[in-house]
């Protein structure tokens, strides 16, 4: 498995509940360091709440650990400085700023605001670096809200990799992309896993087979499968789930989103 060797994440008895529905429902999972991990399930499974724990937006029991670091009770902003980040499925750039200048507010998001208006010298060595692994580069001038969607996506990941994120937890990024976008990106998350960990959260089952590294399925708040790609389609209990009986391996219908 590439990566680093780096911390993995560790989740352990996860339970998150809202006015007593349990939408998290005692999940254990590990995600090790440099794996390309995608999260499926049918609707309802609580795939994004499950995310939403680990970056500390709804209050959850269990416990939750990126290498020694226990996350659980946390606030955001302080997972966030630990080297987590998130995207969602609605990209979240400065439109009428250009490419540089967002992952440049990104990389400087530390600095002071006087610091980060004042004109470059010259590009930081981050920022030249997410250009060219998000293909950002000859589009660096452009404002970002003259981009395609797909390269809004590119782009806010770029501005997770600008802040020295080590887990990246991307919710449906390639929603709404055409093919070739689809295809883009995959190879993006190919080139990001090989020095960071990925998590993500997916319906696309044609981009899953492509470019996950492992999977864990989820269903009613319960991790129902976990192994390859192929280890999971010919599950019985994920055949049952989603299609209603046990049967042969067969493609995995896509999903809504919980």
């Amino acid at each position: 498995m590439s990566g680093d060797g780096g911390e993995a994440l560790t989740i352990s008895d996860l339970r998150v509940t809202f006015d007593g529905f349990t939408a998290v429902d005692g999940v254990n999972l590990t995600v090790e360091s440099g794996d390309l991990r995608f999260l499926i399930g049918p609707n309802g499974a609580g795939k994004t709440t499950l995310v939403d724990a680990v970056t500390g937006l709804v209050k959850a029991t269990g416990s939750v650990r990126f290498g020694d670091e226990e996350l659980l009770g946390k606030p955001v902003q302080r997972i966030a400085r630990m080297g987590i980040g998130r995207t969602f499925q609605t990209a979240t750039v400065f439109e009428e700023l250009t490419v540089l200048q967002n992952l440049d507010i990104a990389a400087g998001a530390g600095r002071g605001v006087w610091t980060m208006l004042r004109r470059r010298k010259g590009v930081p060595e981050q920022v030249t670096r997410a250009l060219q692994t998000t293909g950002l580069t000859a589009l660096a001038d452009r404002p970002a809200g003259a981009l395609a969607h797909g390269q809004k996506q590119w782009l806010e990941i770029g501005m997770l990799l600008v802040q020295d994120v080590r887990l990246l937890l991307l919710d449906e990024p390639v929603a709404g992309m055409s093919h070739e976008e689809r295809e883009a990106t995959g190879e993006l998350l190919q080139r990001v896993s090989e020095d960071h960990t990925v998590v993500v959260i997916e319906h696309d089952m044609d981009f899953m087979r492509s470019f996950a590294r492992s999977v864990s399925v989820l269903h009613a708040g319960k991790v129902l499968s976990e192994g390859t790609v192929t280890e999971v389609q010919a599950d019985p209990r994920v055949q049952e789930v989603y299609l209603g009986r046990a049967t042969e391996p067969a493609p995995i219908p896509v999903g809504e989103e919980a």
